[in-house]
């Protein structure tokens, strides 16, 4: 059965991943602007925009709370899903610049960040991410972003192709 408490989500967990997750937890939840929720978003530890905030939710769907990040554990290694940088490249480049020069190896897709080990993963770092995006600041990177590629907008019916004649 799956967690629906971050509490129940922890538990669940083999030791060293349950005290990896507690230390990014601890350090997300110190520097986390106001007005952001903690919880279970998607089978993991996430950080939403509350609904009230941001009433149309992620992906259009006004019953899902738009993320600002999520932390799981997965089968070869945990994970930090950085949403934050979702409509906002120049805070992704500023986190790539900042986890270089902390000396470790950054191991990420597009905002999927891999470790192994808490000693992977410069928890200053991520701290510092966090705390610099206001919840109305995510939530307006985010909805511009949806806006330039035409999500979330009402849209013209397609023009009907007209048959070729007989």
């Amino acid at each position: 059965m799956p967690a629906t408490t971050v509490a129940e989500y922890l538990a669940a967990l083999p030791a060293d991943r349950r005290a990896a997750l507690s230390a990014v937890r601890k350090e997300i939840n110190k520097r986390l602007p106001k007005g952001y929720e903690e919880g279970i978003q998607f089978g993991m530890i996430g950080w939403t925009v509350p609904l009230a905030a941001y009433p149309a939710g992620y992906g259009g769907n006004k019953k899902v709370p738009l993320p600002l990040l999520t932390l799981g554990s997965q089968k070869s290694s945990m994970a930090l899903y950085m949403l934050c940088f979702y409509g906002n490249d120049g805070l992704r480049d500023w986190f790539v610049g900042e986890y270089k020069k902390s000396g470790r190896k950054l191991d990420m897709g597009q905002g999927c960040v891999r470790f192994k080990a808490l000693e992977d993963l410069p928890l200053d770092v991520v701290g510092r991410t966090v705390a610099r995006v206001t919840p109305a600041e995510h939530a307006a990177n985010y909805q511009a972003a949806r806006d330039a590629m035409g999500k979330g907008k009402a849209r013209k019916p397609a023009a009907k192709k007209a048959k070729p004649a007989k």
